[in-house]
């Protein structure tokens, strides 16, 4: 009996979550490799960031979802290197053959050739980010509230799209809503909140009347907006922005960055290997058919490429991209097993969505433009189909509706240390060399 050919899946993300599911039934042997032990729901990050759920609600393991498919193994490691050529992949310590390969190692968060800001603002991409971030904001708060200062925290947001608007949405929620009443010698409802954008508004990629509703809704729960404004220098507790040729220095208790996303280590590798290059972006350009440069055996899928559409536009980084292109490249798996030709890649785009605050949400679905309600029950059912598993499905459920009756955020515990000492501002040199007209709240 011939031995069954080896289909090897790389994340364990959206897309190689699909990948695998869509060849339950199929007469091949599937190895999932990942470098984490479960699978991230990241679009509800921003939620345990700032305590309205807990971790485990948006994870759930890999080997407990794909229990019941026999035809997979799932490996805990990271993949490091590739040689299509001999059909193998390799980390530190293993050696994986394949017949076929679906690389889905997802993202990273780009800080655009500033790496060493990621100290100082972390990313919303992994579990440790959200509690790390959570752990600063509420860490903000108690910090000022310990040592009675009269002017609350000053917690910025770098960046206007989905992420960014949800969380300074929801910190503006904590802040004014769910913590009011519980602290005595502060008003945290008086934390200033600020959401920076590069662009001239927020939501760039959806129409510009459902841009202006966030920003108005945004503007109304108490956020400040920077629009066409960069960061210029960063550090822990204070930030320069630069707005055309006028600077702004920002005292800031916490900063959270939602700018960028670039492709996983594992897309300049795989683009090494196969001899063609990456995009600025570090993500690794498919053909139409997901395969990568003339490798018929190895697909790619997820954030970690650029998929460009025959008008020319751009695939973003989201769940539904990667579930779509996970499922089509393991279909195509299946079509070259039978000797049949591979079909390009055709993305369905059923619409995008993005919350802002309780009861608040904007919706592109069709070509139907929803606001307020309408668009918020569109996003809390759509998020609760997307989650993987019941159990997650019926406990977010139900801490959803009970935050949206007590305005609670249940989910508010830190660990780790929290500095009781705030840190001393840099010298006035390193931030002021280059500030033409400064302003300082």
């Amino acid at each position: 009996m011939s031995q069954r050919p080896q289909v090897l899946i790389v994340g364990g993300g959206f897309g190689g979550l699909a990948a695998a599911r869509r060849l339950h039934r199929a007469d091949v042997s599937v190895t999932l490799v990942d470098r984490t032990n479960h699978h991230l729901f990241q679009p509800l990050l921003y939620q345990v960031a700032t305590g309205g759920l807990s971790p485990a609600n948006i994870a759930a393991p890999l080997r407990n979802l794909l229990r019941s498919q026999g035809n997979v193994t799932v490996l805990q490691d990271e993949i490091t290197g590739v040689d299509p050529e001999s059909s193998l992949a390799w980390s530190a310590t293993e050696q994986y053959a394949y017949d076929y390969a679906i690389f889905a190692a997802g993202g990273v968060t780009s800080y655009f050739g500033k790496p060493g800001w990621a100290v100082s603002a972390p990313g919303l991409k992994t579990l440790t980010d959200a509690r790390e971030i959570r752990r600063r904001v509420l860490g903000a708060l108690e910090i000022t509230e310990l040592k009675g200062l009269a002017d609350p925290p000053t917690f910025v947001v770098v960046g206007g799209g989905p992420t960014g608007v949800e969380t300074a949405g929801a910190i503006a929620e904590l802040t004014r809503h769910t913590i009011v009443g519980e602290f005595r010698r502060t008003d945290p409802s008086k934390s200033r909140i600020l959401l920076v954008e590069a662009g001239d508004r927020l939501l760039a990629n959806y129409p510009k009347s459902l841009s202006t509703a966030a920003a108005k809704r945004l503007t109304a729960m108490g956020v400040e907006l920077r629009l066409s404004t960069m960061p210029d220098e960063l550090h822990k507790d204070q930030v320069m922005l630069k707005c055309g040729d006028s600077f702004e220095i920002v005292r800031t208790a916490t900063i959270v960055w939602a700018a960028g996303i670039a492709g996983a280590p594992l897309a300049s590798e795989l683009a090494r290997a196969v001899g063609i290059a990456t995009e600025r972006d570090s993500r690794v350009s498919v053909n139409a058919d997901l395969t990568v440069s003339h490798y018929e055996n190895v697909f790619a899928v997820g954030d970690m490429v650029r998929f460009a559409e025959s008008n020319g536009n751009t695939l973003p980084g989201v769940a539904p991209v990667a579930i779509q292109q996970g499922k089509h490249a393991a279909y195509n798996v299946l079509r070259h097993l039978r000797g049949k030709h591979l079909k390009p890649f055709r993305y369905r785009d059923f619409g995008s969505m993005a919350v802002i605050g309780r009861g608040a949400a904007v919706a592109k679905i069709g070509p139907a433009k929803l606001t307020g309600y309408p668009a918020w029950f569109a996003w809390l059912f759509v998020h609760l189909l997307q989650l993987v598993g019941h159990q997650n499905r019926l406990l977010v459920a139900l801490q959803w509706g009970w935050n949206y009756f007590t305005k609670n955020r249940s989910a508010r515990l830190t660990s780790g240390e929290t500095s009781l000492v705030p840190e001393s501002p840099p010298s006035s040199e390193t931030h002021l060399s280059k500030v033409v007209n400064a302003t300082a709240p």
